[in-house]
């Protein structure tokens, strides 16, 4: 899905000048009545303005989801009440990203405590689920994108039930009671969702695929041979009954109860590991975010298992240069981010992984000492050649959404099967997928991330959250596997260092860089990688970057979906992208 191309024949010149115009020489920026997120003259890169509100507002990749946290937040729900109402209704409306099948990560601005605090709801392998056997079922030395074996626990569910406990305000059964709705009338299926129903149809059924049944897939999501068409009414009356069960019994009903039997029976049935001791041994966990300090913002990021300190580590290098003397879409600007991204990624490939099974050089990786010493390595007229992870002291797709409440309190939530609708494999009567987010161990003897039973693995699934002046003030997130952390970056880089709004550094063109070593053990590919270039970043800077040598590829549409909430004294401005089919309200 390419929805950029619009701005490809932006001309060479007009990104410089129409962003010195909106920055400096327009007057319109310094009005006491106009903050970052409004469209006025000069915002080239803007879809459209931020969405404004007092009372709170929502941001999230589907109409629907974003009207639902609104309904909750008028009822008088907090921020976590209306995230896990939409998070549910994404589940049904959005279920190429996202479901109950999935795990979720968290983090929030609790007012009371006035600190940012962090929530990781991933999952764990089947404890019957042995090496040897995952070993032999592995291709080309790695672990299957689909079928059973790459299945682990979900624990989206738990983790809206942990959060519901600690900072709910309607009853739970509330919560989920728009989205079994939803689920049983029927809603029209978006662009978005249409496309990528279309290909894990293609995916699931081609030849080869691994998937030991496809026949649930079919009777949900593409009943009478074909998936449903954009616009057309969808519905999924199984997702409705299993939304009712979870309303009737909280996540007891997920984990222990016929929920889980069935996806124990379902197992039995194709061949599989996941039981229902697996689901009832699973529970979510309380993890304070590390931080970052970016100019004159606070920066957090969850720990590992997940990859939120690649962001961080990106951020602390940037750190050490004047990225804004660079200029706005500069080959400089862009040369210095990628060259951070490719020095933390040789970290994420060989640090990141379950602390329950290794020991993590956390604070090392994130000191400003580290940071200074990756920097020096940059150079600004050539590309860095042996990359390789630090030396640690010796020492023994996703969907993201964001909502915030009248009392302050800001949630950024990721949630995902991982690839797109996760292994293929739903349970029998059930209407959800089960993620695979156990492809991503490594099977390699030594790695830190290597599989093992009972293990979480590596996860790419990161919220974004920024605090400036010792207040709320970024809720944020960029879907996309290893994109998440680079795109983090690119939006907190264009609002600190260019003075972007919310919604202008979301819709910006973006970068990615592929090619970097994997958590999994695939090994970096030769040379520099692959720099691709969204449409609207200028002809100028694409000459550059490929004179200075970097390989530049398409632009294939994968530069994540962006949403966001930023706050201002007594109010909010919410942020969408075109990128997805999302909307930003505000209340």
């Amino acid at each position: 899905m390419l929805r950029r191309t619009f701005l490809a024949a932006l001309p060479a010149a007009a990104a410089g000048s129409a962003l010195a115009q909106s920055r400096e020489a327009n007057p319109n920026r310094n009005r006491p009545d106009v903050g970052p997120g409004d469209r006025i003259d000069g915002a080239n890169f803007a879809s459209r303005s931020a969405a404004w509100g007092v009372r709170g507002a929502a941001a999230t990749a589907h109409p629907l989801a974003t009207q639902t946290a609104i309904d909750i937040l008028k009822r008088g729900g907090s921020a976590v009440d209306a995230a896990i109402a939409a998070n549910a209704v994404l589940g049904f409306v959005e279920p190429i990203a996202c479901g109950i099948g999935g795990d979720a990560f968290a983090m929030l601005w609790d007012p009371r405590t006035r600190r940012v605090e962090g929530l990781n709801g991933s999952g764990r392998s089947p404890a019957g689920l042995s090496l040897k056997t995952v070993r032999a079922r592995a291709v080309n030395g790695m672990i299957p994108s689909f079928g059973a074996v790459s299945v682990s626990v979900p624990g989206a569910v738990d983790a809206w039930w942990t959060l519901h406990q600690r900072y709910g305000k309607l009853p739970w059964k509330d919560l989920l009671a728009p989205a079994a709705t939803l689920a049983r009338e029927g809603a029209p299926v978006s662009q978005n969702v249409a496309y990528y129903l279309a290909r894990s149809l293609r995916g699931f059924t081609r030849p080869g695929s691994g998937i030991e049944e496809v026949e649930n897939f079919r009777r949900v999501w593409a009943a009478g041979g074909k998936t449903p068409a954009e616009g057309e009414i969808f519905a999924n009356p199984d997702l409705a009954r299993t939304y009712d069960l979870i309303a009737a019994g909280g996540r007891d009903a997920f984990y222990q109860g016929e929920i889980a039997e069935r996806i124990e029976r379902y197992f039995r049935r194709i061949g599989g590991w996941m039981t229902r001791a697996d689901l009832a041994a699973h529970q979510s966990r309380w993890d304070p975010p590390r931080t970052a300090r970016y100019r004159d913002v606070d920066v957090y990021g969850l720990s590992p298992n997940s990859q939120g300190l690649a962001t961080l580590q990106m951020l602390n290098i940037l750190d050490t240069f004047d990225i804004s003397g660079m200029g706005f879409q500069s080959a400089q600007a862009i040369h210095y981010a990628v060259e951070a991204k490719r020095l933390a990624y040789e970290d994420r490939a060989r640090y990141y992984v379950d602390p329950d099974f290794a020991r993590i050089p956390t604070d090392w990786l994130l000191s400003r000492e580290y940071a200074a010493e990756r920097a020096r390595r940059i150079r600004p007229d050539s590309i860095l050649t042996d990359l390789r992870p630090g030396q640690a002291p010796s020492r023994g797709d996703t969907t993201y959404f964001c909502t915030a409440d009248a009392d302050g309190m800001m949630v950024s939530f990721i949630q995902s099967n991982y690839r797109g609708m996760g292994s293929g494999l739903s349970p029998d009567g059930l209407g959800f997928m089960l993620q695979n987010r156990g492809e991503l161990f490594a099977l390699q003897d030594g790695h830190p991330n290597l599989y093992a039973p009972g293990k979480r693995p590596f996860q790419t699934i990161i919220p974004g959250f920024a605090v400036r002046n010792g207040e709320p003030w970024l809720t944020f997130g960029v879907m996309g596997g290893d994109m998440q952390p680079q795109g983090q970056v690119q939006v907190l880089s264009n609002m600190v260092d260019f003075g972007l709004g919310v919604q202008e550094a979301g819709d910006s063109p973006r970068w990615h860089h592929e090619g970097s070593p994997e958590p999994t053990g695939e090994p970096a590919k030769p040379g520099a990688g692959l720099l691709r270039l969204e449409s609207g970043v200028p002809k100028a800077t694409r000459e550059a970057l490929a004179a200075l040598g970097w390989p530049i590829g398409e632009s294939d549409g994968g530069f994540g979906g962006y949403q966001a909430i930023q706050r201002f004294p007594g109010r909010y401005a919410a942020a969408t992208e075109m990128r997805k089919d999302g909307v930003a309200l505000g209340w």
